[in-house]
């Protein structure tokens, strides 16, 4: 298919920004689709549906916090999601094999330094083979529907990935922003910046799940894409848009609520963000498992984090990690 009969959507939205422990993760994906009406879930729906209960003969592309559930069930469903549309982006078909393969994917401008990782040793517990929770025949299948669907569409998915944030790194950015909703940006505004780069030439239209409560966004991206002109198109409570231009580029961003219900691209964002912000508390609760055995795992927000790091103590103690990145200041 000609690029010039095609557009590109894409998709923005993050998971944990609220807990006490683990990381940040912001997900995109982008799909480049016949010009006319599409709407993603309907030309998918051959193997895509936003429905949880039809997981037994579909991928299920919505909100994160519709698709999973910590239930065997629910992490099956969610892994299936992430792992065949990733798997897309991969040559072979195969995808990441591996949790270090996962975060690989990531473009390096938006990759952990090596630095960064070895302050936070728990993602050398990631698991050593993909996938976890499913069969991976079943897995193949999926791939092959999958990949057989958008073929014959004419859809193509041309980006995806997750942008990761352990809590040291957002402690340090917190201590030169002195604000979380701007440390927010940093990390989806450079996934931002990277879309930008790569795929507003073909003219782009990027859905961001809305930051907070924030309803300004322009000076935010003239900031982020110097040399680019914001147009301001509305700025209201639940959706505020812009076009940005230069020579070169033309992109159109909504900051939207809810956006995951309205654009396929922030849905599977929000999978794909969910399922490593997954896999990297199951690396950190096995790391420190190893530390101290019978300690009761954690998903790291609030509540349940302060109880484990009560219970986890003698763990703490032995690892000589400061608190500083374990525990988020804001």
């Amino acid at each position: 298919m000609n690029r010039d009969d095609t557009r590109v959507f894409a998709g923005i939205d993050e998971a944990g920004l609220g807990p006490l422990l683990g990381p940040l993760t912001v997900g995109w994906s982008a799909f480049r689709v016949p010009r006319g009406p599409v709407n993603l879930w309907s030309r998918l729906g051959r193997v895509v549906t936003d429905e949880p209960t039809e997981d037994r003969h579909k991928l299920v592309v919505a909100d994160s916090k519709k698709v999973y559930s910590r239930t065997p069930r629910g992490r099956r469903r969610l892994e299936l999601t992430a792992l065949t549309f990733l798997a897309q982006l991969d040559p072979f078909g195969l995808g990441p094999q591996s949790g270090a393969e996962l975060l690989r994917l990531t473009p390096p401008a938006l990759a952990l330094p090596r630095e960064v990782v070895a302050d936070h040793p728990w993602y050398e517990h990631l698991p050593a083979e993909l996938p976890v929770h499913v069969p991976a025949d079943r897995l193949s299948l999926r791939r092959q529907q999958l990949r057989s669907t958008l073929l014959r569409t004419g859809i193509d998915l041309c980006d995806a990935g997750v942008r990761v944030q352990p809590a040291g790194e957002l402690n340090r950015r917190w201590a030169v922003t002195d604000n979380k909703a701007l440390s927010h940006w940093h990390v989806t505004g450079g996934v931002v910046r990277h879309l930008w780069e790569t795929l507003a030439e073909e003219g782009l239209a990027l859905f961001v799940d809305r930051l907070g409560g924030r309803r300004l966004y322009a000076p935010l991206l003239a900031d982020l894409l110097p040399g680019a002109k914001v147009e301001v198109r509305c700025e209201r409570s639940d959706h505020s848009e812009y076009i940005v231009r230069d020579a070169a580029h033309s992109m159109r961003i909504v900051f939207a609520e809810r956006c995951e219900e309205r654009a396929f691209a922030v849905a599977l964002a929000s999978c794909l963000a969910k399922y490593l912000r997954e896999l990297s508390m199951e690396a950190f609760n096995a790391y420190f498992g190893e530390l101290q055995p019978g300690l009761r795992p954690t998903a790291g927000y609030t509540t349940d984090g302060r109880r484990w790091l009560a219970e986890a103590a003698p763990a703490l103690a032995r690892s000589l990690h400061a608190t500083g990145v374990l525990v988020r200041e804001r």
